[in-house]
C-alpha cells in the first residue's frame, strides 16, 4: 500500500487495536471500525476483532481503548462491488477469523483495487469459500425449519428448532417474516432466537432444544403427504444425502420416514409400472363387473389387511351419487356402505334435508377398511393420498356408468378422489365444483366428524352439513325441472 501521512487523533504509532465487536454478526458495526482504521493507516497486524464472549489478543495490553479518529481531509476507503458482495455473507460465517481476513483484504484494496479479481490469491479464495458456506446455510434454514403448532392463551402459535453453522439467524428473519407473514411463530436456536407475533419482529438469546416442541398432531398429515410424492423413479440416494444432510434429520417430522421409502423404492417403482400398465385397461363397463373387480385387487396395501372391498349401493342412472372416505369396522363386516354409526346419522340428516337414500348412489374413495388394532377393536385409520389416488381409478368407475347430475363428496378423502387432488372442506364447502364431465361436484364435511364433535360445536358444523344437504336438494330439484 502507498505510504501516506494521516492525520490522527487518539492514536499512538505502534498502538494496537482490539475492536470488540457489538454481535458475531454486525457486518455494519464491523465496516464502520474499519473504514475509521483504513483511513487512519492502521496496518491489518496492529487490529484485533474480538466477538462476544472472546479473549482479547495479548499484544493488545497497553493499547488504547478506542479505535482512532482520522481528521476530516483522510482519503476516502477504496473497495469494489464484488468485495462488498460476498463480505456481508462471509461475516455472518463461524470462523473466528473472519473479520481479521475482511480486514486484511480491505487493506490490500487500497494498493490494489482488482485484488478481488484474482482467483488463484489465498485470501480471495477463503472469502469466496466462507461466503458459499454461509450461502448454503441459509439456503438449509429455509428448506429445513419445519414448525410444530403449540398451545398458547392467545391462540395458535408455532416454534421450530434449526442449528445452523454459522451466524445466519437474524440475516435469515426476513425471509420467514414474508413467508409466514399471518403466522405467530418462534424460531429457537443455539447461536439465538427470532420471534414473530404478525406485526413486529424480535430477538432473544441462545435456546436450548428441550425448548422446542417435539411434535403435534399435524405431522401425520405431513408424513402421509410426503410419502404420498415420495417418487421412487426419481431416486437418487447420494444427491438425497448431500443435498439433505443427516444432520437436518432429527428435525425434520418426514426424516423418519426415508430408510423405509428408500428400502422400499424399488418395489414402489414396480407398483408404479403396474398402475401405468392398469390406468391403460378398459374400465368395467357395469356395476357387477366392477364388483368383481374390486374384490381381486391389490393395488395397494389396503387390500392385504384382511378386509373385504366395499362395492358401491344403488342404481345405473341414479341423479345423486355420495361418496365417502372408505368402509368403517361395520361396513366391513356387512359388505355394504354407510351401515354403521356415521351412515345411521348420515340417513337422519339426508331425511332432514328431503333427499331419498334409496333414490341415490352410495359409495367410497377407498373399497377397503383400513384400521388399526387396539386389543380386539379395529380403529379407523385415513387412507393416504396415494391409496386414494390409487383407488381412484374404481370410483371414476363407478362415476362413468352411474352417470350421476350431481356428486356429493363427504370430507376432504372423497373430495381427493373425484378431484386428483387436496381441497379444504371450509373453503370448497357451498358451491358447485363442474367436474369434466358435466356433473356438479359439491363438498362437505364427513358425517364422522360431527359424531366426534360435542355440545355448541356439534350444532353448529351441525347446521352447515344441514345447509350443505339442503343446497345439494335444492339444485336436484331445479335439474329435474
Amino acid at each position: 500500500m502507498a505510504a501516506r501521512a494521516p492525520s490522527v487523533q487518539n492514536a499512538a504509532l505502534g498502538s494496537h487495536y482490539v475492536v470488540h465487536l457489538a454481535a458475531p454478526d454486525d457486518f455494519a458495526f464491523w465496516r464502520e471500525r474499519a473504514r475509521a482504521l483504513i483511513q487512519c493507516d492502521v496496518p491489518p497486524d496492529r487490529v484485533s476483532w474480538v466477538e462476544p464472549g472472546g479473549t482479547d489478543d495479548l499484544f493488545a495490553v497497553g493499547g488504547p481503548s478506542r479505535i482512532p479518529v482520522a481528521d476530516g481531509g483522510a482519503a476516502p476507503v477504496r473497495v469494489s462491488k464484488r468485495f462488498m458482495k460476498l463480505a456481508r455473507n462471509a461475516a455472518l460465517h463461524s470462523d473466528p477469523e473472519r473479520f481479521a481476513l475482511l480486514y486484511r483484504m480491505l487493506w490490500r484494496l487500497q494498493s490494489n483495487s482488482r485484488a478481488m479479481e484474482d482467483k488463484a490469491d489465498a485470501d480471495v479464495r477463503r472469502i469466496e469459500e466462507l461466503d458459499k458456506s454461509v450461502r448454503r446455510d441459509s439456503h438449509k434454514m429455509h428448506a429445513f425449519v419445519r414448525f410444530r403448532e403449540v398451545e398458547t392463551d392467545d391462540g395458535e402459535y408455532y416454534v421450530a428448532w434449526f442449528e445452523p453453522d454459522h451466524h445466519i439467524v437474524r440475516a435469515n428473519a426476513g425471509f420467514f417474516m414474508r413467508r409466514f407473514a399471518n403466522m405467530k411463530w418462534s424460531i429457537l436456536t443455539p447461536r439465538g432466537c427470532i420471534h414473530w407475533d404478525g406485526k413486529v419482529m424480535r430477538e432473544s438469546g441462545p435456546a436450548d432444544r428441550s425448548d422446542a416442541p417435539q411434535d403435534d398432531p399435524v405431522e401425520e398429515l405431513w408424513k402421509s403427504y410426503y410419502a404420498s410424492i415420495f417418487n421412487p423413479a426419481r431416486l437418487k440416494v447420494g444427491a438425497m444425502m448431500a443435498e439433505m444432510p443427516k444432520k437436518y434429520w432429527k428435525n425434520m417430522p418426514e426424516a423418519e420416514l426415508i430408510p423405509e421409502l428408500i428400502a422400499g423404492a424399488q418395489a414402489r417403482e414396480a407398483g408404479m409400472v403396474a398402475a401405468g400398465e392398469r390406468e391403460a385397461r378398459e374400465l368395467p363397463a357395469t356395476l357387477k363387473a366392477i364388483s368383481s373387480a374390486i374384490h381381486t385387487c391389490r393395488d395397494c396395501a389396503i387390500a392385504d389387511c384382511g378386509t373385504r372391498a366395499v362395492m358401491g349401493r344403488g342404481a345405473s342412472g341414479a341423479a345423486l351419487m355420495i361418496v365417502g372416505e372408505q368402509p368403517g369396522d361395520q361396513e366391513d363386516v356387512q359388505g355394504l356402505p354407510f351401515v354403521g354409526p356415521a351412515g345411521q346419522l348420515l340417513d337422519q340428516y339426508l331425511a332432514q334435508a328431503g333427499i331419498d337414500r334409496s333414490a341415490a348412489y352410495i359409495t367410497n374413495a377407498v373399497k377397503h377398511f383400513k384400521f388399526r388394532a387396539k386389543g380386539k377393536r379395529r380403529i379407523h385409520h385415513s387412507p393416504t393420498a396415494k391409496e386414494i389416488d390409487t383407488c381412484r381409478w374404481w370410483l371414476e368407475a363407478e362415476r362413468v356408468v352411474v352417470k350421476p347430475r350431481v356428486v356429493l363428496a363427504l370430507g376432504a378423502s372423497a373430495a381427493r378422489g373425484l378431484l386428483g387432488k387436496t381441497v379444504s372442506i371450509s373453503k370448497a364447502r357451498g358451491a358447485a365444483i363442474a367436474l369434466d364431465d358435466g356433473a356438479e361436484l359439491w363438498v362437505t364435511a364427513h358425517p364422522s366428524y360431527l359424531l366426534r364433535l360435542e355440545g355448541a360445536a356439534r350444532d353448529e358444523q351441525a347446521a352447515l352439513f344441514v345447509r350443505d344437504l339442503s343446497a345439494v336438494k335444492t339444485r336436484l330439484s331445479q335439474m329435474r325441472a
